[in-house]
């Protein structure tokens, strides 16, 4: 059985995908600087450069936000997408982290793991959830723009819209208009999992 990734681990590698020292390097030979002179503009030392160019340190973004200024570029230069037509992006189980609705909460309404965060400029956005077991009342109302769509994985959840509330069991789905006020709670004894689509702008 593999072991699992902590979280730092996930951030690091998912930060490392974007090759930022390698497009830090390229940027530094194609202005003609060298490490020492760039250590002057930005405070770092050469040493630190070298090793954020060649992959074995991973830079803060106040350090990256220093060095995207001295070469006069934004920081989507380090994060921009490597593929220049068309978009194709792989997201494993074990890269996904799972992160509650309201991370100050003890008991938040429902947990989500985001399952396409590798792919830039999304037309919509897609989730795993997970809806634990609430009491009618426990659930956060709340509105954003665009549209929304559920279609439950296994258990049950209600999904309360305006001012009714609808069961969802396993195979049942459900679209609406996310600038309506809604809210969603786990009722099956064992917590409700499902897929999320939500997309910012409603085509009608």
């Amino acid at each position: 059985m593999s072991e699992i990734e902590s979280g730092a681990d996930t951030i690091g590698r998912l930060l490392s995908s974007y090759e930022i020292g390698r497009k830090l390097k390229q940027l530094r030979m194609r202005k003609k600087i060298a490490l020492t002179e760039l250590g002057r503009h930005t405070g770092l030392s050469a040493s630190m450069i070298s090793q954020l160019e060649n992959g074995r340190l991973v830079p803060t973004l106040p350090t990256l936000a220093r060095i995207a200024m001295v070469f006069d570029v934004g920081m989507e230069y380090f994060f921009g997408s490597k593929r220049k037509e068309g978009l194709f992006e792989v997201v494993r189980q074990e890269e996904r982290m799972k992160f509650p609705n309201r991370a100050e909460s003890e008991k938040p309404n429902f947990y989500f793991e985001v399952l396409a965060f590798k792919a830039n400029n999304k037309p919509m956005e897609a989730f795993l959830a997970e809806f634990p077991q609430a009491r009618e009342g426990d659930a956060t109302a709340h509105v954003h723009p665009g549209a929304e769509l559920i279609f439950v994985i296994e258990g049950s959840m209600a999904v309360q819209y305006q001012e009714e509330e609808h069961i969802l069991n396993a195979g049942d789905s459900c679209y609406f208009d996310s600038a309506e006020l809604h809210s969603y709670r786990g009722v099956s004894e064992t917590s409700a999992r499902a897929l999320v689509i939500s997309a910012p702008s409603m085509l009608r």
